[in-house]
Formats: C-alpha cells, structure tokens, sequence
C-alpha cells in the first residue's frame, strides 16, 4: 500500500497577521483543507497520515517521531511551512528531518491544503 504523511504547520499556530500568507486565511480553512487531503488520499486507496507540527523544537520532535512509525513513499510538505519568508529555519528543519527519516520518500510540495493527494501523485507515480 502506498504511504503518504501530509507535514504542516498547526493551524492554530498560524500568524495570520504575516502578509506573506493569502487574505482572508484562518484556522477553520486550514483545518477544511486538511480534512480534504485526507479524504482525497484515502479515496486514492493510500495510507494517509497527518502531522501538524508546532513552529519550534517540539514541532519537530514530533515530525521526527512521526517519520519513525512508517516507510512512506511521499512526504508532502504544505505551503504553509515555506510560504511565509519568516519560516525559512522552520522549512529548512522540516525538510532536514524528512530526509533524515524517510530517505528513501520523495518529498512533494503543495500549494494548498486540497491539492496534498494531486501533489503526491506526481511522485509516487513515477517511483
């Protein structure tokens, strides 16, 4: 069964003051995209799992022990962690620790919460 862990920030913790993210973004949207990707990967017949992580050391913490749990095939990093040019450490961190724990993932990017499972498609078909 093909894996895919969805990596985002907690939309709780979200600045959503920063100018770098779109107008009119909340939690509550976030959170509906969240939901979405979850549904589309799983109607792809894929294993889907999310971790929304926390901007500092704990967020990765968590990141690194989610990454322990499963070989996964594609890890999508949201929009969210790279977007805003204030999170280039966080990202960075991100990206390291996905490489680190799943070498042997791809790892995808997306735009937006709903396009996780299109994302993925990109890379888990050509493996």
């Amino acid at each position: 069964m093909t894996k895919i862990l969805f990596v985002g920030q907690k939309p709780d913790t979200v600045d959503f003051s920063d100018p770098a993210l779109p107008p009119g973004f909340n939690a509550e949207k976030i959170q509906a995209g969240i939901d979405l990707a979850a549904t589309r990967i799983a109607e792809k017949g894929w294993q889907g799992d999310i971790c929304m992580i926390t901007p500092d050391d704990a967020g990765l913490t968590t990141l690194t022990a989610q990454l322990a749990t499963t070989a996964y095939d594609c890890v999508v990093i949201g929009g969210g962690l790279r977007m805003p040019p204030k999170s280039l450490l966080l990202f960075e961190s991100v990206v390291n620790a996905v490489h680190k724990g799943a070498p042997g993932a791809a790892i995808a990017f997306n735009t937006r919460p709903e396009d996780t499972a299109e994302v993925a498609t990109r890379w888990v078909t050509q493996r």
